[in-house]
């Protein structure tokens, strides 16, 4: 007879290889802060390209949908090779200012929130399998609705069907890490531009996405900014710990 709460253990605790066991945990957390600080070097976007443009759609598309959630329009996703990415929206909410502020925030807080699922899912391989599949799925449909650039529209299918490729093709224990390290890229992708968050330019784009929300919700950018950092490094550690709790 099966343990009572056995099937909820994290797949790496319960089908890795014993050296892989050992070292999830310690390697996810590993990721985490090698991503994020490699992210802040001048070379960082170019020796995690993959998950630079990851980070970058996982941004722009939570613009893009907190857009279509208040009820506006999501129109455009551009993402370029240099690893950035713009999302065209139009917005009409009943909110009023804090319409627009929440949107300016789901781009920031939008991924981490993503990642928690992506980690929580990781405890069941029927929800860890799912969730590649989905994520896979979404990357494959936003390019036929949303993508609008030619480096985009090569890019986020590729990075779709390889998802769905672990999704399908691989053992348990590997989509179980699979989801668990997306889901750690998620949350830490807030920090991809880490000065980002504390700007109140964006450059020619106009607004930061922190200016913005001091624009709609009063409070100083920096405010904002150092808000979205704490909560995405709270996010990240407590999936995790729910992950990896004992049952």
């Amino acid at each position: 007879m099966r343990e009572p709460g056995k099937e909820f253990q994290p797949l790496l605790t319960k089908e890795a290889p014993p050296e892989v066991e050992r070292m999830g945990l310690t390697w996810l957390i590993a990721a985490a802060i090698a991503t994020t600080i490699l992210w802040q070097l001048p070379t960082g976007n170019y020796i995690l390209y993959p998950f630079t443009i990851l980070a970058t759609w996982f941004h722009e598309m939570g613009h893009g949908l907190m857009a279509l959630m208040l009820g506006g329009n999501f129109q455009k996703l551009e993402i370029f090779g240099n690893g950035s990415g713009v999302a065209t929206y139009a917005i009409r909410t009943s909110l009023g200012p804090i319409g627009p502020g929440l949107v300016a925030a789901a781009g920031p807080m939008g991924p981490p929130i993503a990642g928690a699922f992506l980690l929580l899912a990781s405890r069941s391989f029927t929800a860890a399998s799912l969730s590649l599949k989905i994520l896979g799925g979404f990357l494959l449909l936003s390019t036929l609705i949303w993508v609008r650039s030619s480096f985009g529209f090569v890019a986020i299918p590729l990075l779709g069907l390889i998802i769905l490729l672990i999704a399908l093709r691989t053992p348990r224990w590997l989509q179980g890490f699979a989801v668990q390290f997306l889901g750690v890229q998620a949350c830490v992708s807030t920090y991809h531009q880490l000065d980002y968050l504390f700007s109140y330019s964006a450059g020619p784009l106009g607004l930061s996405d922190t200016a913005q929300m001091q624009r709609y919700l009063l409070l100083p950018y920096w405010f904002w900014g150092g808000l979205m950092a704490i909560a995405s490094l709270i996010i990240l550690v407590q999936s995790l710990r729910v992950a990896y709790r004992s049952q």
